[in-house]
């Protein structure tokens, strides 16, 4: 296969994964799939090596690349299977993450995997929105090993009902979910009919030579040598405070290291992070490196490995929580990288962005029982060639807001405030990007649980840029913590402000 059909290849296979994204976002029912596009869809090889993603969110998309082969091998596959699995332990994130994985054959030849990921607002958790104040996983929801959700094309409507609890909003997510993976797993069977089995294998071991060679290539331009970088975690919601990140990056002609060792042990609290998602942070970083048309393949992770010690906060062992690790601790993570990468390329790196999702779980039981879920933007840092950017998701996050119209026509919340949180970004010559002010007015009692970091270390600033502002939770007008779950009546109002980035460079 030469160069042009390779890359019409590529586009072929990342086309698949954008079609299903489309059909997963049209099929769904919940905001937070159809509006914030909480979700992630990809395709694998024979072995689970990913061989495309479309541009969803990094973190889903990282630990699925790093954790996938071992997930697939576990199972006896057959035509018409398809197997459902939220255990952080067995390549998943946090358990609201649920992944649905169907083989493709051609006869009787397996051929590869199609994927998708979404996140569900209701997983079976002690609090609405499934993001609790936990200490233990199973506090977190229902915890779904491998298991057979479709056998030999036939859905399990009885483990179908138990994982929807037979709510009709989860139960339509889920059938959405099954959607993405049918037409994925049609157009995949559809390439490999065309190209017949032998060329798509050749297609896929020519991919995956490719960016293997491409990412080499280009890390190889890297400066060789070891960047340290440290930070912390403000708490982990169970009293514990400046729990320690550390990284030692080695790069060297053999590749990239990425070693955590004197990072803090794994903490009571629910920032703990599988090492599947401690990867993604990785990958992503220098992914962010290389060309625009690097493919999405599993060749141009190669040349990354990690190491992390057994039981620290980002190689948690079960049965730690895990809830905010995905969303909280990967942030974090990609600043820590991010960090030591700027000692080897401080034009090439920005400044520290908001560092943390803002997460917000709400809803109420009772006779209409609700649940509801989103992530709040901040600002990004500002790096050598401009200022960062404003009220954006960044990094492991690449969802949308929810639309007000759609928030307040789903459940009793009004939007009080939306806008732009001013002179929140770090100063400098280049200054960071500013958070936002979100506020919430309840309409009805509610339990509602926020998870969020950057409330009491700042971004950091590059260049003797300075840091961004920290971010603040107040409930009525009064300040309360960074992790916190809380019972709100009518009238009440919860207003988040976001971090702002870090600043780069020093004015003249």
């Amino acid at each position: 296969m030469n160069a042009i059909e390779l890359a019409i290849f590529a586009n072929r296979i990342n086309n698949v994964c954008e079609e299903m994204g489309a059909v997963l976002r049209r099929a769904a029912f919940s905001p937070n799939i159809k509006d914030r596009l909480d979700y992630s869809c990809a395709l694998f090889d024979q072995q689970g090596r990913i061989i495309a993603q479309a541009a969803h969110i990094p973190v889903h998309l990282g630990s699925m690349a790093f954790a996938m082969r071992d997930l697939v091998e576990a199972v006896q596959w057959q035509a018409g299977d398809m197997v459902v699995v939220n255990d952080p332990y067995l390549g998943g994130t946090h358990l609201p993450d649920v992944t649905l994985i169907a083989p493709v054959f051609s006869g009787s030849q397996l051929q590869g995997f199609v994927a998708n990921r979404a996140h569900h607002v209701n997983i079976g958790a002690t609090s609405p929105g499934s993001m609790p104040i936990s200490s233990r996983l199973e506090d977190e929801g229902i915890v779904i090993a491998p298991s057979l959700l479709v056998r030999k094309g036939t859905l399990d409507q009885r483990l179908l009902s138990q994982l929807s609890d037979d709510r009709p909003v989860a139960r339509g997510d889920f059938l959405a979910q099954l959607s993405a993976n049918g037409v994925g797993a049609q157009r995949f069977e559809q390439l490999v009919s065309e190209l017949s089995e032998v060329g798509f294998n050749d297609a896929v071991a020519g991919l995956h030579n490719y960016g293997n060679r491409l990412a080499q290539a280009e890390l190889a331009k890297l400066p060789s040598g070891q960047y340290q970088f440290s930070d912390c975690m403000d708490d982990d919601g169970q009293g514990n405070t400046d729990v320690a990140l550390q990284v030692c990056l080695t790069i060297s002609e053999q590749g990239i290291l990425a070693d955590f060792t004197g990072t803090a042990d794994q903490v009571a609290g629910n920032i703990n992070c599988p090492l599947s998602v401690a990867a993604a942070a990785v990958f992503y970083c220098f992914r962010c490196l290389l060309p625009s048309y690097t493919p999405a393949c599993a060749g141009v992770f190669d040349v990354i490995k990690l190491a992390a010690p057994e039981g620290c906060l980002v190689n948690a062992q079960r049965p730690a929580a895990v809830a905010a690790g995905n969303v909280e601790t990967s942030m974090r993570l990609v600043d820590l990288v991010l960090g030591a990468l700027a000692q080897a390329l401080p034009e090439a790196i920005p400044a520290a962005a908001q560092g943390t999702m803002n997460n917000i779980a709400m809803g109420a039981d009772g006779d209409q029982p609700w649940d509801y879920y989103e992530t709040i933007a901040g600002g990004t840092g500002g790096h050598a060639q401009a200022a960062g950017l404003h009220c954006v998701q960044s990094h492991m996050t690449n969802t949308l807001n929810t639309p007000i119209e759609s928030l307040e026509s789903h459940f009793p919340v009004r939007i009080r405030r939306y806008q732009q949180r001013l002179a929140s970004g770090g100063q400098g010559l280049h200054p960071g990007g500013d958070g936002l002010i979100r506020e919430f007015e309840f309409l009805a009692p509610a339990q509602v649980t926020l998870l969020t970091e950057r409330r009491r270390h700042q971004p950091w600033g590059l260049a003797g840029g300075g840091p961004g502002r920290c971010g603040e939770n107040t409930l009525n007008g009064e300040p309360f913590g960074a992790k916190q779950q809380l019972s709100v009546q009518a009238g009440d109002r919860i207003a988040v402000a976001t971090p702002g980035g870090g600043g780069w460079g020093t004015r003249e």
